[in-house]
């Protein structure tokens, strides 16, 4: 009797052991074919273990065995190229483990994050430089595709200078000055992203346009810019953290300063980010209204919105209009 539909969607064998095989870098040190030997020896685990968590692998159809040798199939040529999300080592993947203490979030309503691991996930990152450099390097990888579309979808030519508030190492808006030769623009973010936005603006032939500052978006940020970027950053708060970030804009934007906050909105966003946001930062996926909702609290009024990339929409916020 085959195991009822329920069972085989709560499953974690399988999660845990496409999660470990990233880790182990097992696709890549497999491409040409390798044993179980030569595959422990490569990532230093015991061979008759490794074999168990291989055969697991070759079941699920990640890898093949033939002639002792294991080899990943197209499927498995996958985990290469996701290993960013799945490296357990990594803050994308070892935020994903804290999944384990969901029932803690549900029933108190507190980060399973904290709950697993002591303290909140931008202090774990802060703690661990190595968590920090995955964290910044896992978002430029997202952001790969939706950077280019977002920097030609949205009208970015009509400001002249744009602070992109948390802005992590500056891929956002790199594609935007560069798709947009008469803007400027300044990163703002802590300290350890500021030299590699530096050097992506650099190699990117922008430095005289692009800059990095040093802060936070719940500080006072670089005053009078046309345009206050907040790209992916409200949902990873609750409502009270955001209404400070939207504050922070707003007072440096002033009267005649733009607010853009592009954001994966319900309906866009799948379900299961929502979760992981409640899990891991005590944040949400939000809709139009809420956002709008949020700003408006801060005194701000929506002037319009635009999909900017897949499943990602700019709502462009302003103080409103004086008579």
């Amino acid at each position: 009797m085959g195991l009822p539909s329920i069972m085989s969607m709560a499953d974690l064998a399988t999660p845990m052991a496409i999660r470990v095989a990233a880790t182990l870098n097992l696709a890549e040190h497999a491409a040409d074919g390798a044993t179980a030997d030569q595959l422990a020896a490569d990532t230093g685990a015991s061979a008759p273990i490794l074999r168990r968590l291989l055969d697991h692998l070759v079941t699920i159809g990640v890898f093949t065995l033939d002639d002792s040798r294991y080899r990943p199939t197209s499927l498995g040529s996958q985990l290469s190229d996701v290993k960013p999300l799945l490296d357990i080592n990594r803050a994308g993947g070892r935020a994903d483990l804290a999944f384990v203490e969901l029932l803690h979030t549900i029933t108190t309503g507190a980060s399973a994050y904290t709950h697993r691991y002591g303290r909140e996930f931008w202090a774990d990152l802060d703690a661990q430089p190595s968590l920090r450099q995955s964290f910044d390097a896992q978002m430029a990888w997202r952001f790969v595709d939706h950077a280019g579309q977002i920097a030609a979808s949205f009208p970015w030519g009509r400001f002249t200078s744009v602070v992109d508030a948390g802005g992590g190492d500056g891929n956002l808006l790199c594609a935007i000055l560069s798709a947009h030769p008469g803007v400027r623009g300044t990163v703002v973010d802590l300290a350890p992203t500021t030299a590699p936005a530096l050097a992506r603006f650099a190699a990117a032939g922008i430095a005289d346009r692009g800059t990095a500052v040093v802060g936070s978006f719940f500080d006072p940020l670089p005053a009078g810019a046309d345009a206050y970027v907040l790209s992916d950053i409200l949902h990873d708060w609750d409502d009270s953290h955001c209404r400070t970030i939207l504050s922070r804009c707003r007072d440096a934007a002033g009267v005649d300063g733009t607010i853009v906050v592009i954001e994966p909105l319900i309906g866009h966003a799948g379900t299961a980010m929502d979760l992981f946001m409640l899990m891991c930062f005590g944040g949400r996926e939000r809709t139009v209204d809420q956002v709008t909702s949020l700003a408006s609290e801060c005194g701000l009024v929506l002037r319009g919105t635009t999909p900017v990339s897949e499943g990602r929409t700019a709502l462009e916020f302003s103080l409103p209009s004086t008579p």
